[in-house]
């Protein structure tokens, strides 16, 4: 079985973020530490971790937040992959170089490293920061609008967001795009944003009482951001200061029919032929690409297959006409408006427009 490194990691980042009364348990540090042993063993030959860098960097990140020492050969494994680019490539690559830049990041200000390599650190860091800068689209967004909080986590760590412009355009896509993250986990990467903060400041959180809350029991208390009122009233259902919602109305049907034109492609060397399919879907007017999926299944149960995997982001596409993405072999089913437009949501959260053409493509990362 793959090593659980990040799941691990976050429970044990989101129990400090909840204030608890005492320190985790020595065991779920222990068992992480394990993990990270075994997700690199396993995988040694391969020269990348058996689950995927962004989970192993979210294990060193969650053990410097928790105050815990790593071993130098574990840091020196994901700063050897950030100095030969073999983070991967694209906007999906943009989460990976991230959460790295935040384990160096915490490492360095941590002092839990000698000087030598925080000083190796804290160079790597900024490097990906100022690449992360580069990487910014017209629109503001760096990667994906799903990249951009932790593009912004790692501006805010390094303090480049004082002096780079992509700080502020970020932020302003982001707050334009509030909408897209739907799901606890997308939020739980925009909220730090939101409030000027990053997965650091866990660390030295000041657990305040949250109003309304009984005697003892922990709140967020992180102070509001001073540097800019983008986090502005508006939001206030959004921020960590309160943890009652504003009332929201669900969404209104939208009546009537759309058509979506389906393709699955399948390039060189997983297949001879590139298109698999291809088949114009009729579904409601206000179906996601799921449903569209789920149409094509009911029209043609035979032609066409595909499952999914539940993650805290929502559904995640698996298996397409048989055909297995795996972590093992480098590749996934990447999600495309025709011709060549990277979509910017899971299946389940997309809604196509009518008379619009998805491409289910086998990719390498």
């Amino acid at each position: 079985e793959r090593p659980q490194t990040g799941r691990l990691a976050l429970y044990l980042l989101g129990l400090r973020a909840t204030c608890p009364p005492k320190s985790p348990h020595r065991s779920l540090v222990t068992w992480l530490k394990y993990h990270l042993e075994e997700d690199w063993t396993g995988s040694r030959r391969h020269g990348h971790p058996l689950s995927s860098f962004y989970q192993y960097g979210l294990g060193v990140l969650a053990l410097c937040v928790h105050h815990k020492q790593v071993r130098e050969e574990v840091i020196r494994r994901l700063l050897a992959a950030q100095r030969h680019g073999r983070l991967g490539h694209g906007s999906g690559a943009v989460d990976t170089e991230a959460v790295v830049a935040l384990a160096f990041t915490c490492l360095e200000q941590r002092r839990l490293v000698g000087t030598t390599l925080a000083g190796e650190l804290r160079e790597a860091a900024h490097g990906a920061s100022r690449s992360m800068a580069k990487a910014q689209g017209p629109d503001g967004v760096i990667g994906n609008i799903y990249s951009t909080p932790w593009a912004l986590q790692v501006l805010l760590a390094t303090g480049a967001c004082r002096t780079e412009p992509a700080f502020g355009q970020a932020v302003a896509a982001l707050l334009d795009n509030l909408d897209t993250f739907g799901t606890a986990a997308t939020m739980a990467q925009a909220l730090p944003v939101l409030h000027g903060r990053s997965y650091l400041d866990i660390s030295s959180l000041p657990c305040l009482e949250e109003p309304g809350r009984s005697q003892g029991q922990p709140g967020w208390g992180w102070p509001h951001h001073h540097g800019g009122g983008w986090a502005s009233p508006g939001l206030r259902w959004l921020l960590p200061d309160t943890l009652t919602p504003e009332d929201m109305e669900p969404p209104s049907e939208v009546p009537g029919n759309k058509t979506v034109q389906l393709q699955v492609e399948c390039p060189l060397p997983w297949c001879d032929e590139l298109r698999l399919y291809d088949r114009a879907v009729p579904v409601p007017a206000a179906a996601s690409l799921l449903d569209v999926l789920q149409a094509a299944a009911a029209l043609e149960p035979h032609d066409f297959r595909f499952d999914t995997q539940d993650t805290a982001q929502g559904p995640f596409l698996t298996h397409v006409l048989g055909l297995e993405a795996r972590q093992e072999k480098r590749n996934y089913w990447q999600l495309l408006k025709a011709p060549d437009t990277p979509l910017q949501m899971g299946i389940a959260d997309y809604r196509p427009q009518d008379g619009e053409t998805l491409i289910l493509r086998l990719s390498e990362w």
